[in-house]
């Protein structure tokens, strides 16, 4: 476990010892912002939840993960680094684990600095947090299953931009058996009870049409 945490500690330093990491999470942040308040239509929804901003998600870590992920193994393959990781006292778990780890805090921390729209949404209405809550959850642990399929990627080549385009193909290949053009137009392949692409999304299925006041509506209306 210790070696874990030193690996760990090792590639989350390396993310923010270049610029890498701040380009990432800036074009994260406003691609976030762009997709939540124009794209999805915060405003014009006026209803107080964010829906808007998480039903997003998929697309936007289709290729924004793989990016972040295709150097994990494919880089110490490629300059042979690979081969000291495996002479050091650590095992293939551990050093897997670790970097996974790593990653996935890495996103996490992007994932958090989001925070201002979820201030946004508390302060135009009264949403159900606790939705939002396992919203945030849920769009964390999808990410850390598209760092599992595009770091197992890295590990098989020493390219990296092999690594990302398989990655994406990969990644999209979960989306679309998950969405609802697959479950619709596909009768005898995916099942009927897929759902949306959204799988984050923070609305529950009585937060749609109620008028604000209404006690079945999971969230309030934009005051």
């Amino acid at each position: 476990m210790n070696n874990t945490l030193v690996i760990l500690k090792r590639e989350l330093g390396a993310y923010f010892a270049t610029p890498v990491a701040y380009v990432f999470i800036v074009i994260f942040l406003l691609l976030m912002g762009v997709f939540a308040f124009y794209l999805g239509g915060f405003y014009e929804r006026n209803q107080a939840d964010l829906d808007a901003f998480f039903q997003w998600h998929p697309w936007l870590y289709l290729f924004l993960i793989p990016a972040l992920c295709m150097r994990l193994w494919a880089e110490e393959r490629k300059t042979g680094t690979i081969e000291l990781l495996m002479t050091l006292p650590v095992s293939l778990t551990e050093a897997v684990l670790g970097k996974f780890l790593a990653a996935w805090c890495f996103t996490a921390i992007a994932l958090m600095l989001t925070f201002p729209i979820w201030i946004t949404v508390n302060y135009l209405g009264d949403p159900d947090n606790g939705v939002i809550v396992a919203a945030y959850l849920g769009s964390l642990i999808m990410a850390g299953a598209f760092l599992a399929i595009g770091s197992c990627i890295s590990a098989l080549t020493k390219n990296q931009v092999i690594a990302f385009v398989v990655s994406v193909v990969v990644c999209f290949c979960f989306i679309l058996s998950a969405s609802r053009w697959c479950s619709t137009s596909s009768p005898a392949g995916c099942p009927r009870w897929c759902s949306t692409p959204s799988a984050t999304s923070a609305s529950s299925p009585n937060s749609r049409p109620s008028a604000r006041g209404s006690s079945t509506c999971a969230v309030s209306s934009i005051s």
